[in-house]
């Protein structure tokens, strides 16, 4: 999101006379977290209800997947102490209305392994500007613009195991830890951080391979993968990925 105030689309919306929001499921106080912090230069919106996406939906204009983590706490992974979502969340969208009312622009994520359940690739602001003012240069009783399904995204597929490795390591390696938005400790900084500890960790194996019996290390690693495994299978299992052919469940 920040992007459209980096590449000058923001401006260009509000010269035209427009504005840009961004709205997510967190409630409202997490969501000035995040405009605090990523410095977007949007103003944030909280719809924890989905009632702005609801609407959004029943009016035809773009309706999102959604999600839950499966019943809330007592997971490894998933617990009640972050989980601030009382209707799930729902996967990233674009959309753009004009004053009339027509969709100038629209697409909606479709989560997969590859965007990480949802969480990277959006369509480049550059991007939807430019389908933006394409749309604009049309008849004012034009249709409304077709989903984007070939958008220009901000970021490559990335590969699953190394997702689930900064989660374990997010959690000292004891368990997967999600990069959940908190006041005073940035999202960024607790991803680069764990990045950092991955080779410490291989190097700590590595070490105890050179300095101990095999077997010791051996029943050590047995032991580490009995305590993490759990884990790992509750990120496979609670990360949202759809098919290809299906579609938002609307109302």
């Amino acid at each position: 999101m920040r992007g459209y105030a980096k590449d000058g689309v923001l401006q260009k919306v509000r010269n035209a006379g427009g504005e840009i929001y961004a709205i997510t499921s967190e409630p409202q106080t997490l969501a000035r977290n995040a405009e605090t912090d990523w410095e977007t230069g949007l103003e944030h919106v909280g719809d924890p209800h989905q009632e702005i996406a609801g609407a959004c939906a029943e009016r035809g204009w773009l309706s999102l997947f959604t999600h839950d983590w499966g019943g809330g706490g007592g997971g490894r992974f998933i617990t009640k102490d972050w989980v601030s979502h009382p209707k799930g969340y729902f996967q990233p969208g674009v959309l753009v209305v004009s004053r009339s009312g027509r969709v100038l622009y629209r697409w909606r994520c479709r989560p997969s392994r590859q965007n990480i359940g949802g969480a990277i690739a959006r369509p480049t602001p550059a991007h939807v500007w430019k389908h933006v003012e394409a749309e604009l240069e049309q008849p004012a009783d034009a249709p409304d613009a077709p989903f984007d399904s070939d958008p220009e995204l901000d970021a490559a597929p990335a590969p699953w195991p190394i997702f689930v490795t900064l989660l374990l390591a997010n959690g000292w390696f004891l368990r997967p830890a999600p990069f959940d938005q908190r006041a005073g400790d940035s999202v960024p900084r607790r991803i680069r951080n764990a990045a950092l500890r991955v080779p410490l960790f291989v190097a700590g194996w590595i070490a105890a391979g050179w300095l101990l019996p095999s077997w010791v290390v051996a029943l050590a690693f047995a032991a580490w993968l009995a305590k993490v495994v759990p884990g790992i299978l509750e990120v496979n299992r609670r990360f949202q990925a759809v098919g290809a052919d299906e579609e938002p469940v609307v109302g």
